[in-house]
């Protein structure tokens, strides 16, 4: 079948990491199936934990356990290697000279006060230029300004600059640095040179917290061009635009006070480099789940409230530019051009995907991608890749590639006994491509292999039985060598007990669907075709009674990092010498724990409340926290 795949002979390499190796697929452009061959690289490993391609997609790096590889794309041939055996997560600098390693913190008897973790190394010449110690793993990583010449990192609670302009690049000494605090935060903007510098400082003392923005070099107090201030955030995103015009603040709590919710409370705000700034208002109560520029640098997306959530697209004065009505989703991503905008519901949502074209305010399709943990467009901004990786999910894993109209049009499905563990399209410089005609024709696809879901309810085994005419009994194993003795509770006197279950749970069902048709002047429809009765949204506005208990099996509980939370909260967590960080795994495996029952409930039919459902979507990022915290143990 022949594709509008792009508008060049440019075909993007796609890098996989597996628990078997790292591999570079290729692809033709009339089918776009891609396949791997044999002169591109492959390394056979069970310890890659991160690939990268640099930002122009010059190189590519990735990590086997032993060193940190960087090859030349032009011939897939090795720049450097780096001796950073375990190496966690690899950035490249904007232009591609530099590249930044880290790895996790750890202390030793020799070393009780600990090493670098982090470190910059030159590609040219493959040698050590930085390093210094990230105990965190987020914000690790240092800001570079869009040429290079400027890089700056949060030591110690104060921003620090290295200037990097000129025949000498000193990265010894810093140039120049601002006071801060704890928990402060730098980022420098894309775009032009000399770059805007944003600082934020949390608050102290139940004073507010506070983000600043500078023109460099002048970072004096009383030279700020804009300054934001804001209660309850403990910690912030800082979003730029591709001109770095403007930078959107998303802050957080760790605890909402109001109960609302299980993870705090978000709120976003605006700062332009013209001096403005303002909140960003938000019609919907409940989290900001995303938030996302468009490349275009005029506009952003933000996805918000309880579910179903809204979605809206926002002006640089931080007005609605369209509404796109409520549904399940939470996650938000242009294509490299901004024309299209990808809507889509993934972890705990069942995998919608909307499609719209953004200069017409339409949608183009909705297809459903379940159990997606991965979700990238590529460069051409025709096609997108939906990947379904470990360890989020160890069943099912493989990667699908869409038409932007919907159709499928490469599937692979990874072998049994092995694990998909990453995948990333190769990028590629600003125009490589030009942008996209937005077209209703849908090419034609092919028809996927793997089996859709059912949308039939569950119906528990007993009932099942029931229905068919069945006593549930004669299926329950027995004990061999005993004499099958009639009991109170067994099958004999529990019969009629299980038909009245039945006729209760029917009554039951009757009596709220007589309820409901009762009730529906007070329904709600939902701009997504959905209706929900005004009740189910009562519960974003009250504090929530604790869930009922419900008793899960050993069995059931959820394998992560070989012990599960079940596991780690009845035979505690493995002794670190650290109270602080056994305290803080045994809180996660809690909440693991939790989310396995509410999935239990969910999956016998229970309607699940809204703040339980948005406690079931948080299920990715507590196991990967668990993750770090073992690994440091």
């Amino acid at each position: 079948m022949a594709l509008d795949s792009c508008t060049s002979n440019v075909s993007p390499a796609l890098a996989v990491r597996s628990s078997v190796g790292v591999e570079l697929w290729a692809c033709e452009n009339t089918d776009l199936q891609y396949v791997y061959k044999s002169s591109l690289p492959r390394e056979e490993t069970r310890n890659c934990r991160s690939i990268s391609f640099s930002s122009d997609g010059h190189y590519f790096a990735y990590s086997n356990g032993n060193e940190v590889k960087v090859l030349n794309t032009l011939d897939w041939k090795v720049k450097c290697t780096l001796p950073r055996p375990k190496a966690f997560y690899l950035k490249f600098s904007p232009i591609g000279n530099y590249i930044s390693t880290w790895e996790l913190y750890t202390v030793t008897k020799d070393k009780p006060e600990g090493s670098s973790n982090m470190f910059i190394y030159d590609l040219s010449s493959g040698s050590e230029v930085f390093d210094i110690v990230q105990k965190n793993q987020t914000d690790w990583e240092p800001s570079w300004s869009t040429d290079e010449s400027l890089f700056a990192i949060v030591i110690g609670g104060e921003a620090l600059f290295y200037d990097l302009s000129g025949d000498c690049k000193n990265f010894n000494t810093f140039t120049r640095k601002i006071g801060g605090s704890r928990g402060a935060v730098v980022s420098l903007s894309p775009g032009a040179s000399p770059p805007c510098v944003a600082v934020y400082t949390p608050g102290a003392k139940g004073g507010p917290s506070m983000c600043k923005l500078y023109k460099y070099p002048s970072l004096s107090q009383n030279q700020a061009i804009a300054c934001k201030s804001f209660f309850q955030a403990d910690r912030v995103d800082l979003l730029w635009n591709k001109r770095g015009s403007g930078i959107l603040l998303l802050t957080s709590t760790e605890v909402d006070k109001s109960g609302a919710s299980y993870y705090g409370n978000q709120a976003l705000h605006f700062m332009a480099t013209k001096g403005d700034s303002c909140s960003v208002p938000l019609s919907k109560e409940g989290p900001v789940h995303c938030v996302k520029w468009s490349p275009k640098a005029t506009e952003f997306v933000v996805v918000y409230g309880f579910m179903p959530s809204k979605a809206a697209l926002y002006n640089l004065k931080c007005d609605v530019v369209y509404d796109f009505g409520e549904g399940p989703r939470n996650c938000a991503f242009f294509n490299p051009f901004g024309n299209l905008l990808a809507l889509a519901g993934f972890g705990n949502l069942p995998g919608n995907v909307e499609i719209w074209d953004i200069k017409k305010k339409e949608i183009l399709t909705n297809i459903k991608c379940p159990d997606t943990t991965y979700f990238e467009w590529n460069p051409n901004g025709i096609y997108f890749i939906t990947a379904t990786t470990a360890p989020r999910l160890r069943i099912g894993n493989g990667f699908k590639v869409y038409h932007y109209s919907g159709a499928l049009v490469h599937e692979t499905i990874w072998p049994q006994g092995q694990e998909l563990l990453g995948i990333e399209w190769q990028k590629y410089a600003d125009g490589t491509f030009e942008e996209p005609i937005i077209t209703k024709v849908k090419p034609e696809g092919i028809k996927s292999s793997l089996p859709e879901a059912s949308n039939k309810a569950y119906t528990p085994p007993h009932l099942r039985m029931l229905k068919e005419g069945k006593d549930p009994e004669q299926f329950m194993p027995r004990p061999q060598g005993k004499p099958n003795v009639t009991l109170p509770g067994s099958s004999a006197s529990r019969k009629g007990g299980l038909k009245s279950m039945a006729d209760k749970s029917n009554k039951t069902k009757n009596k709220k669907e007589l309820g409901v048709a009762k009730s529906g002047e007070k329904n709600l429809s939902c701009k997504n075709g959905t209706e929900s009765t005004v009740d189910e949204f009562h519960c974003q506005n009250r504090k929530h009674k604790p869930a009922k208990q419900v008793l899960v099996k050993e069995t059931d509980s959820i394998n992560v990092l070989n012990d599960g939370p079940q596991e780690i909260l009845k035979q505690g967590p493995k002794k670190s010498g650290n109270p602080e960080k056994e305290k803080k795994i045994r809180h996660v495996a809690k909440k693991l724990s939790d989310i396995k029952k509410l999935k239990l409930r969910q999956e016998q039919g229970e309607t699940l409340e809204l703040n339980q459902l948005n406690k079931i979507s948080m299920e990715a990022k507590f196991l990967e926290e668990l993750k770090i915290l073992k690994m440091t143990t």
